[in-house]
C-alpha cells in the first residue's frame, strides 16, 4: 500500500479524501501534514538562542493548527459516514533559550571542567573562574561538576579536577546534556523518554527541571475509509420537506443522520435574581414550619398603621423626613378603623393595660399622613387586627412576610434606600420569652445557622426584645443576623386581642444572608442598573 502524501497548504475535505483513497489508511496524520522542519544547524545570522527557540515554538503552533484544522474537516466527514479516525497525542520537547545557548557553547559543568587545568594538585580560584566563565556558568557549572564528581575543592580553597576527567584532553570530555539536548532537537525526545524506560524518562524531567527544554502534547489521528467513503462529498438533507414530499423525491435522497448525543442549542430562557432565589427558600422554610403568607401589596400606608398602632410615639426619630418617605399626592389616608383609633389614642394620650402611655396629645392628621412602608410590621400589624375581629373570635396564627420596604437612607456598600425584609409573627395563649427563643433556634437551624446568641435591646413596639447573633466561620466574629420580641400589651389589647394572647415576632433583611450566599461585598452588585445580567443567569440556586 502507498505511503500517504504530504498536503499543501490547510486541510480540505476534498484533499482528505484524495490522499486516503490513494494511500488507503493514514496511520499517523502527522505524515499528510506540510513539511515544517526544525533548523538543526542555523545560519549565523540564526544563531541567537531567543530567536531559535522563538522559531522552534512558532513551528510547534504551525503543527498543532494544521492538526486541529484537520480535527474539524474530520469532524464534518465522521458524520457523513466517509470515514473513521482515532484521535491519539505525541509528548513533544524542544529546547528553550537556555539550551540553544546550551548547544552552541557547551553545558556549564563540561565548561568548567575544560577550564580547570589537566594537572593532579593544581587548580584555580573562583575568582578566576568567575572572570573567565561568568557568574551564571560558574554557578551552573559547579554544582553539577561536583556532583558527577568531575571536579572538586582542592586544599588550598581553588577547584581542580578529579580522577574522571584528568589526563583527557577537551574532546575526549563527553557533553551528555549537550547530546540529549542534540536529541529532543532533532527527534522532540530523548531515546524513549516520553512514556519509554524510567532512566530516560528523568533525564528529560532533569532538562525541563533545569529549564533548558519545555515539553508539550500534540494531538494527531490515524484515519480510514468509512461505510459511506467517496471521494466526492454528497450533500445530505436535513430536513423533510413540503416538496419532497409532494414529488416524492425523499424516497431516494440521502439524510444526514440524526446525533442523539448532541446536547442541542440551550433554548434562551428567564432567570430568577439572586434575591428572588433566597426569597423562594426563605418562603419554603416557612411553609415547612405551617406559616401562612400575608399579603403585602400596600407599598403605600397611613402612618396609623405604619407607626401609631405599633405604640410608636408620634415624636419618633423614625417618623421624620430624614428617616421616611412621605407621600405628596394623596398625602392623607381617607380611611381609617374609627373605633380602633379610638382606642390607639387613648392608649398614647392616657396608657392603658399596665402602661401610662406617652402623656402627649396625639394628632389625627400626624396619623393619617401617607408613607412608602419603613416595614413590613405594618402588614403584620394589619393582619393581627383582622384575626382579632374575625368572625368566630381569635384563633391562634403563625404568619410571615416577604417584601421591600423603603427608607430614606444614604446608598452605600451596605444600605439602599429600597429593600426587603423577611418578618414572622406567632400569635396563640400564653406564649412567652423562651418560645420565641425556642422558635428562633429551629428557624435558623432551617437556614444553616446554629451557633446562635441573644442580646437585650429596645423597640417600641417590643417588650423584651433581642437581638439575634450568629457566629461567622469567614469572618470569624459574631455578627447580628434579626431582631425579635413580644409584641407589648399597648400595641395588641386596643386591636381586640384576648387576654392571654401573646404575639411574638422577628424580622431580618433579605439583602444580607443572599449577599453572604453568594460572596457579594458591595449590595450595589447585587441590584440596580450595574448588575450584569449574565451573572442573574448563572447565579446557583440557594440552599441554607
Amino acid at each position: 500500500m502507498a505511503a500517504p502524501q504530504r498536503m499543501s497548504g490547510d486541510p480540505t475535505p476534498e484533499a482528505l479524501l484524495a490522499v486516503l483513497d490513494a494511500a488507503g489508511t493514514i496511520a499517523d496524520s502527522r505524515l499528510i501534514a506540510p513539511d515544517v522542519q526544525i533548523t538543526a544547524d542555523p545560519t549565523p545570522s540564526e544563531q541567537d538562542p531567543a530567536k531559535r527557540a522563538e522559531a522552534n515554538e512558532s513551528i510547534f503552533k504551525e503543527r498543532a493548527r494544521w492538526q486541529l484544522a484537520l480535527s474539524d474537516v474530520l469532524k464534518s466527514l465522521l458524520s457523513k459516514e466517509m470515514v473513521t479516525s482515532e484521535k491519539l497525542e505525541e509528548q513533544t520537547s524542544s529546547p528553550l533559550p537556555n539550551g540553544f545557548a546550551l548547544l552552541a557553547q557547551g553545558s556549564p559543568e563540561i565548561r568548567l571542567v575544560k577550564a580547570l587545568p589537566d594537572e593532579e594538585g593544581v587548580g584555580k580560584s573562583m575568582a578566576e573562574l568567575k572572570e573567565l566563565l561568568g557568574a551564571d556558568v560558574l554557578r551552573d557549572g559547579q554544582s553539577n561538576a561536583f556532583r558527577n564528581k568531575w571536579a572538586r575543592k582542592l586544599p588550598d580553597g581553588t577547584f581542580g579536577r578529579t580522577e574522571l576527567t584528568l589526563g583527557k584532553a577537551d574532546g575526549e570530555l563527553r557533553d551528555e546534556i549537550r547530546e540529549q539536548l542534540d536529541e529532543v532537537l532533532k527527534t522532540g525526545t530523548v531515546a524513549g523518554g516520553a512514556g519509554g524506560s524510567g532512566s530516560d524518562e528523568k533525564k528529560l524531567a532533569e532538562l525541563r527541571k533545569r529549564k533548558l527544554v519545555a515539553t508539550r502534547k500534540l494531538v494527531y489521528f490515524s484515519i480510514a475509509k468509512g461505510p459511506q467513503f467517496a471521494t466526492t462529498i454528497q450533500k445530505l438533507e436535513t430536513d423533510l420537506s413540503f416538496e419532497m414530499l409532494q414529488s416524492g423525491s425523499w424516497k431516494t435522497a440521502p439524510f444526514k443522520r440524526y446525533n442523539f448525543d448532541a446536547e442541542g442549542a440551550v433554548p434562551a430562557s428567564g432567570a430568577l435574581h439572586p434575591l428572588l432565589k433566597v426569597r423562594e427558600e426563605f418562603r419554603n422554610i416557612f411553609f415547612e414550619m405551617g406559616f401562612t403568607e400575608m399579603p403585602t401589596n400596600r407599598f403605600v400606608e397611613s402612618s396609623f398603621w405604619c407607626f401609631d398602632s405599633l405604640f410608636v410615639p408620634q415624636q419618633h426619630p423614625a417618623r421624620d423626613v430624614q428617616d421616611t418617605f412621605f407621600i405628596r399626592d394623596p398625602a392623607y389616608a381617607e380611611e381609617i378603623p374609627e373605633d380602633y383609633l379610638e382606642r390607639v389614642t387613648r392608649v398614647h394620650q392616657e396608657g392603658g393595660f399596665g402602661s401610662l402611655g406617652y402623656r402627649y396629645p396625639f394628632d389625627r392628621k400626624v396619623t393619617e399622613r401617607l408613607v412608602l412602608r419603613t416595614h413590613t410590621t405594618a402588614v403584620s400589624s394589619a393582619m393581627l387586627y383582622k384575626i382579632a375581629n374575625q368572625p368566630g373570635g381569635f384563633r391562634p396564627a403563625k404568619l410571615f412576610s416577604i417584601d421591600r420596604v423603603f427608607r430614606n437612607e444614604a446608598v452605600d456598600a451596605t444600605h439602599l434606600a429600597e429593600f426587603h425584609q423577611v418578618e414572622g409573627v406567632v400569635a396563640d395563649y400564653n406564649i412567652t420569652l423562651g418560645d420565641l427563643i425556642g422558635f428562633m433556634e429551629i428557624f435558623f437551624k432551617k437556614m444553616g445557622v446554629t451557633d446562635l446568641r441573644f442580646k437585650p435591646a429596645y423597640n417600641p413596639y417590643t417588650e423584651p426584645s433581642l437581638e439575634i447573633f450568629s457566629y461567622h466561620k469567614g469572618l470569624k466574629r459574631w455578627v447580628e443576623v434579626g431582631n425579635s420580641g413580644m409584641f407589648r400589651p399597648e400595641m395588641l389589647r386596643p386591636m381586640g386581642l384576648p387576654d392571654g394572647v401573646n404575639v411574638l415576632g422577628w424580622g431580618l433583611s433579605l439583602e444580607r444572608p443572599t449577599m453572604i450566599r453568594y460572596a457579594v461585598k458591595d449590595i450595589r452588585e447585587l441590584v440596580g442598573h450595574k448588575v450584569p445580567i449574565s451573572s442573574v443567569e448563572k447565579a446557583p440556586a440557594t440552599r441554607f
